[in-house]
């Protein structure tokens, strides 16, 4: 039953960011960025692919949005959260179904993401290009940490069980909302999420329904705001949220097997590379902003 209700909510959430979504991408349609339809498709389909998998779609999607130019830097958290809006739900209803979890820690934990995004999409969409570039380039490090710890079985913990109580379900609800707000930012929620579950001794394959339930439940909350102040790329978006979802269907339905070990430290790599060079684009715009005064 609970299930069913989280399902209801899920498509819920769907329609009604797609609807935004739509209404707002055919308001501007004569005054669209000047990007590519097939590379914003292929960013979609690749980072969503590897979403699906556990690997995380933001420092994919962001490395590749620097490499093929495809967007402003100071658009990117924007971009991420509403293009992959729906490609997330229909990771999380795919994984609810197929994957146990308590009720109560599932709902809880869904319920602070979502409340932590509706926090921070506020204060991001107000940031400067600079600072956006900045909190990305930070972002990406701590992501690649998390990553490499992981890799590493640095990250103590992990067990069998399906739920949490007590002090245990107190720190996961506390840091579920924090990673909901620093999601806002491009900050994805994947892998520190991952190595939450673990640590607090819960089955490493619980996590996939609670890390893509989070998402499903925040990135909507978010994409509304992000849509509002209009600070998110529209053509990227549009067609991110189509590729997305075939991504996200092939990987869930038809791949049996990928040399996930070799994919996961080249990710770790690509997301450090992009890391250096968002930080590094953060220091220029400083200092033209200090030669400015």
């Amino acid at each position: 039953m609970m299930v069913t209700i989280i399902w209801v909510v899920f498509v819920i959430l769907a329609l009604w960011i797609g609807v935004v979504l739509v209404r707002d991408f055919l308001k501007h349609r004569h005054n669209l960025e000047n990007n590519s339809w097939t590379k914003t498709g292929f960013i979609g389909f690749v980072g969503n692919f590897f979403d699906t998998l556990g690997i995380g779609s933001f420092a994919i999607e962001t490395a590749l949005f620097k490499f093929m130019k495809q967007s402003e830097d100071r658009l990117i958290p924007g971009t991420l959260n509403v293009a992959n809006a729906i490609p997330t739900v229909a990771q999380a209803i795919i994984f609810i179904q197929i994957v146990e979890v308590e009720p109560i820690t599932l709902v809880l934990m869904l319920a602070a993401a979502g409340a932590g995004a509706v926090l921070g999409a506020g204060i991001v969409s107000k940031f400067s290009e600079g600072r956006i570039r900045l909190v990305m380039g930070i972002a990406l490090f701590i992501t690649a940490m998390f990553m490499t710890a992981t890799k590493l079985n640095l990250i103590e913990g992990g067990g069998d069980a399906i739920g949490l109580e007590g002090y245990k379900l107190a720190i996961a609800v506390v840091v579920n909302f924090i990673l909901g707000a620093l999601m806002t930012a491009g900050i994805g929620l994947y892998a520190p999420c991952m190595a939450l579950v673990f640590a607090l001794g819960m089955s490493p394959t619980v996590a996939f329904p609670i890390m893509m339930g989070s998402c499903a439940v925040l990135m909507p909350m978010a994409s509304f705001k992000f849509i509002k102040e209009g600070f998110y790329n529209r053509r990227a978006s549009f067609m991110i949220m189509i590729t997305g979802v075939i991504g996200v269907l092939i990987a869930a339905f038809f791949v049996k097997s990928l040399p996930m070990d070799t994919l996961r430290w080249l990710v770790i790599a690509v997301i450090i590379y992009t890391a250096i060079v968002m930080l590094r684009a953060a220091s220029k715009s400083n200092d033209e902003t200090s030669q400015a005064k």
